[in-house]
């Protein structure tokens, strides 16, 4: 099989995506088992994890304002494969539910909102999404093709001076 090739500006979103749910997990997991624990608690304790949880979904809104029109326009037939789509379902459902929050519901015990509780269902699909989107990978190309995504090369007319011609390109502007 040839090696893979991602283009600049998916590997780009996607890394950074990757890279700030990664870091809302970790954090989200800390704020429930200092605030919460219904189902167990770790032994984390981050000196204000809410505010630093409710800053990196700052960040993963930002990054979704351009991950996601990029998924539905240059990236579209991607999300034929049922782990892509169910993986974007689920951050746009984290994402969406916690604009909904009061970062005060937690400190102040209010766990009974049904905008957290479907801000944790939503991270918990989150996370299984994307450890099926990881399988789903791993099943059509394995280590080549995962490793696609982490490459730093570029072929040519795909570096970012070219992206707004790929747009342009795409929605048939001249």
């Amino acid at each position: 099989m040839a090696r893979p090739y991602q283009p600049s500006l998916l590997r780009l979103l996607h890394g950074a995506m990757a890279a700030v749910v990664v870091l809302c997990w970790f954090s989200g997991v800390a704020l429930y088992s200092q605030f919460d624990g219904r189902w167990g608690r770790l032994p984390l304790r981050i000196p204000d994890v809410i505010d630093l949880h409710g800053s990196l979904g700052v960040v993963l809104v930002l990054i979704s304002c351009l991950f996601v029109p990029y998924a539905f326009t240059l990236g579209r037939w991607r999300l034929a494969q049922f782990s892509n789509a169910v993986a974007l379902g689920a951050l746009l459902l984290a994402v969406g539910s916690g604009l909904l929050m009061n970062e005060e519901w937690p400190r102040r015990g209010e766990l009974h909102h049904w905008a957290y509780s479907l801000h944790l269902t939503a991270w918990l699909v989150l996370t299984l999404a994307v450890l099926l989107h990881l399988l789903g990978s791993w099943r059509r190309g394995g280590w080549t093709l995962l490793g696609s995504m982490l490459s730093l090369g570029l072929r040519s007319g795909d570096a970012p001076t070219h992206w707004p011609d790929q747009l342009r390109r795409f929605f048939g502007f001249p």
